[in-house]
């Protein structure tokens, strides 16, 4: 199944949301794709706005700029069709602008999103200074946590396990490379860890430096989350796993996650064997959620992993 030439809103698509909506929804993604210059227009005229061409680096929403009659810069997001949209859209709104994005107005028929949108936008990943940057983390890490007013409508760690666990075998056990080891010693590791924690609250999900972006209201603001109930520990696990580029071998991680590892319990409080515990948990699903979704492109998250288990023994 392929789709050409989409020039469906005015704009070409980026080939890597086409690739990933195609990935993930199947035959599906062309009724999708094709739908959403008809969101555009329709959310256009609701909301009173422009939208320009989409952001070239979208890889899984569909994601434009634009200006509100107003002239204030807002932001279109057209989430690929499944249950994140609402946990996305509900955690926006229960933030509130406190430490993240504004959720402006929702569309849940049309799944979109008019978002506030952050200039200058530049990422957190681009700061020259790790340690700095991951201060600025810890720091939001923070802010955001917070006891959920609708608890209900948001997935909890602990089903994000269930998933893995109940999945996993029929996935890989039709001879996928992805090591099943990891996986048992993931749930294993997470059982062990749940026993003993303090009471969970709301969660970003998926808060790492690509997901922080420069602002002008505040110095910086979260983007992008997936909306979560756990412990808060269970945070930086994401900071820590997507902290280096992609392709790094693991010598080269080995001593630099070991420290942003240790200056995220020293600033939060955690033990860091414990937050090098639920980063390995937490790296082993990223990678079981890229197998699930993609079928590929796993292997930093198991050897960010394996340096992750080394600071446990």
């Amino acid at each position: 199944m392929t789709v050409t030439d989409h020039d469906l809103t005015g704009y070409p698509l980026p080939q890597r949301l086409v690739r990933a909506a195609q990935e993930i929804l199947g035959e599906k993604s062309v009724a999708w794709l094709a739908g959403i210059p008809d969101i555009a227009r329709h959310c256009a005229q609701q909301w009173s706005c422009n939208f320009a061409a989409p952001f070239e680096s979208l890889s899984y929403n569909y994601v434009a700029p634009g200006r509100r009659m107003d002239g204030s810069a807002v932001v279109l997001k057209v989430c690929i069709p499944g249950p994140e949209y609402a946990t996305e859209a509900n955690c926006l709104a229960e933030y509130n602008g406190d430490g993240a994005l504004r959720l402006l107005a929702r569309d849940d028929a049309r799944q979109a999103l008019l978002l506030e949108r952050l200039l200058p936008g530049a990422a957190l990943t681009a700061h020259p200074d790790v340690e700095t940057a991951t201060h600025i983390a810890a720091g939001l890490m923070r802010r955001l946590w917070r006891p959920s007013q609708q608890r209900d409508s948001y997935p909890t760690v602990a089903v994000w396990m269930q998933h893995m666990a109940d999945r996993s075998p029929g996935v890989l056990g039709a001879g996928h490379p992805f090591p099943q080891s990891w996986v048992s010693r993931a749930l294993a590791t997470y059982a062990e860890l749940a026993q003993d924690q303090p009471d969970e609250v709301l969660l970003h999900g998926d808060l790492h430096m690509d997901n922080i972006l420069s602002a002008q209201r505040e110095p910086w603001l979260v983007i992008d989350p997936k909306g979560v109930i756990g412990p808060p520990i269970w945070e930086t696990g994401p900071l820590i796993l997507n902290a280096f580029p992609n392709g790094c071998d693991s010598a080269t991680q080995r001593t630099p996650i070991h420290r942003i590892a240790r200056q995220l319990a020293a600033e939060l409080a955690f033990d860091v064997k414990s937050v090098a515990a639920w980063g390995m948990v937490r790296s082993v699903l990223s990678g079981w959620w890229t197998v699930e979704d993609h079928g590929y492109d796993w292997e930093d998250s198991i050897a960010i992993a394996g340096i992750l288990n080394d600071m446990i023994c």
